[in-house]
């Protein structure tokens, strides 16, 4: 595809990364942040596991995208296992980093635990975490920047001012959901909880999630959402996706990859296809795109170039880190 477009002004775009588990994958990841930063995204995100293992990891990720980058940082949260006073302390952390966006998640079941089983802690939804954030972030008093011990590019809020409070949606149906009704009925409870910022889990047709968005807004969903997508490079990576999303098989999709002589051109025909997707998104409405990287800078930047949101710059087929 042809990188050649415009370079439209009328949309933003954002990443999701996840903290590294090995010496390498930092090495690896830093580089990514570096070259990812630089193409001056609105926000970038950092996962956080379920279980807590990651905090650590997290925070150092967020620290370097505010501190050294000056990049807006968003923070993932869940609700599993947590007390109210841990979860409050693990915001309070964050904000003191200077962490002002937070991703408010319900959150999966731990491993060995299943769907009915007690594993939530307090939290009984995400809706309530929601709260709890602006509720720490109400009692926290303003100062000036430096002014946190540690933190040189921390500062807290200014009186009055709001953290952005972003939550999950699923155009195609959370797999607990009963109806595309209860989806819906469960964005307008995230909403008036607080949430300021929907972001979409995994999907492959366009018509997936303009439908979903148009039947939100009939419904009473005023706050952004943004499409969330990721550039599958491999009937591998596709398969490992759709086994956590619960997503349905994309035939089209896994066909055209499964069509590929090699892995080089999987890569470029995967890159290509969300490359679609992403016009096609922005064509319908959508005023913005949310990337999940996998870690990865090449494709995602080519993904940006090929829709048009920054100018072409290197080849379409650069390598892809990261592969499958």
């Amino acid at each position: 595809m042809s990188g050649d477009l415009p370079c439209r002004t009328d949309a933003t775009f954002s990443f999701e990364l996840y903290p590294p588990r090995s010496p390498a994958a930092e090495a690896n990841l830093f580089a990514a942040i570096d070259r990812l930063s630089a193409l001056g995204p609105e926000f970038m995100s950092v996962t956080y596991r379920a279980t807590g293992q990651d905090r650590a990891a997290s925070l150092a990720v967020l620290d370097k995208l505010i501190r050294e980058h000056r990049v807006s940082a968003m923070a993932h949260l869940t609700c599993v296992g947590s007390s109210f006073d841990e979860a409050s302390r693990v915001i309070r952390e964050f904000l003191d980093a200077g962490v002002t966006s937070f991703l408010a998640l319900r959150g999966d079941p731990p491993e060995g635990f299943e769907e009915g089983d007690d594993f939530l802690g307090d939290f009984r939804s995400a809706s309530e975490l929601v709260q709890l954030i602006h509720n720490v972030q109400a009692e926290r008093s303003p100062f000036r920047l430096g002014d946190v011990p540690g933190f040189p590019a921390a500062k807290r809020l200014r009186s009055g001012q709001k953290v952005t409070i972003a939550v999950a949606t699923f155009p195609n149906g959370h797999p607990r959901s009963r109806s595309r009704s209860q989806d819906i009925d469960t964005l307008l409870a995230k909403q008036a909880a607080g949430a300021n910022l929907a972001i979409t889990q995994l999907f492959f047709h366009s018509d997936e999630y303009l439908g979903f968005v148009d039947e939100a807004r009939a419904a009473g969903v005023t706050m952004r959402i943004l499409p969330g997508i990721m550039p599958v490079l491999s009937v591998t990576r596709l398969q490992r996706m759709l086994e956590l999303s619960g997503e349905a098989t994309p035939v089209d999709l896994l066909a055209t990859l499964e069509s590929a002589p090699d892995a080089a051109a999987a890569s470029r025909l995967g890159i290509d296809a969300c490359i679609s997707l992403a016009r096609d998104l922005l064509d319908g409405g959508a005023d913005g795109i949310h990337l999940y990287t996998f870690n990865s800078s090449a494709a995602p930047t080519t993904v940006l170039e090929g829709a048009g949101l920054i100018k072409h710059s290197t080849p379409l087929t650069a390598s892809i880190e990261g592969t499958p």
